[in-house]
């Protein structure tokens, strides 16, 4: 269990709703819709209503300071057949580009890649109590790209299972490129967090507002906070 799953949630009951995608920038095919994700008739451009509000609120601060720029949308509502679907994906690139036969190999060798993989993708736990982000319409993966529509370089891909992907990662940096990777990354913190996301401290491109992840570290800046969670998984809304 990591330790925003400890978290308690009191769903709000909130709709999931379709994010108007012409006032973002997206991906068309979804990224993993690409690579044949089971999304059914469900669509991985939707958010929760009061999370939709604050992408927009987000939008606007970019464009006050930055204008015609936009977010891009890579990914957002994830259901948990998704989940558990790049979960395996995720462990299938990650024996690949270690030239690794999933038939050959060691339990230690399972268990390290895992522990790799569960860095950067949650555990799709079809549990109430420990959903994971993105199934609860609360979570979003976004980047920037600037007024010609062109992606602003951030230094590492969304969803690199590397240390490059930890949002302060180029903090030190002494390149004026890679400076500028900072930089970048702290224009898109900036902006989200402005609108009320909290940003995961392993991933620059991951936010959310409303699940576990949020309320964990609202409480980790403030123990006094007590903050609950108000979205669960999207499966168990009606059950609640």
């Amino acid at each position: 269990m990591k330790p925003y799953q400890q978290v308690p949630i009191v769903e709000c009951g909130e709709a999931l709703i379709a994010i108007p995608l012409t006032q973002f920038a997206v991906e068309q095919p979804h990224p993993y819709v690409r690579v044949a994700a089971p999304y059914g008739d469900k669509s991985p451009y939707s958010l929760r209503q009061g999370v939709l509000d604050r992408l927009l609120k987000a939008q606007d601060l970019l464009q006050n300071e930055h204008p015609n720029w936009r977010i891009q949308i890579f990914d957002a509502y994830r259901p948990l057949a998704v989940q558990h679907y790049m979960v395996n994906y995720a462990f299938a690139q990650s024996l690949a580009a270690k030239n690794l036969n999933p038939d050959e190999l060691t339990e230690i060798q399972r268990q390290e890649i895992l522990e790799q993989v569960y860095q950067f993708w949650a555990i799709p736990s079809y549990d109430p109590t420990t959903p994971p982000p993105h199934s609860t319409g609360a979570a979003v993966d976004v980047t920037l790209v600037d007024a010609r529509g062109n992606a602003v370089e951030m230094g590492s891909p969304i969803d690199e299972m590397s240390p490059r992907s930890y949002p302060n990662y180029f903090v030190d940096a002494s390149e004026p490129v890679t400076q500028l990777f900072h930089q970048n990354r702290q224009l898109l913190k900036q902006v989200m967090v402005m609108a009320g996301f909290r940003q995961h401290p392993r991933e620059w491109w991951h936010f959310s507002f409303g699940d576990q992840v949020w309320a964990w570290l609202i409480n980790e800046d403030d123990p006094t906070a007590q903050q609950l969670a108000r979205y669960g998984a999207i499966e168990f809304l009606h059950q609640n």
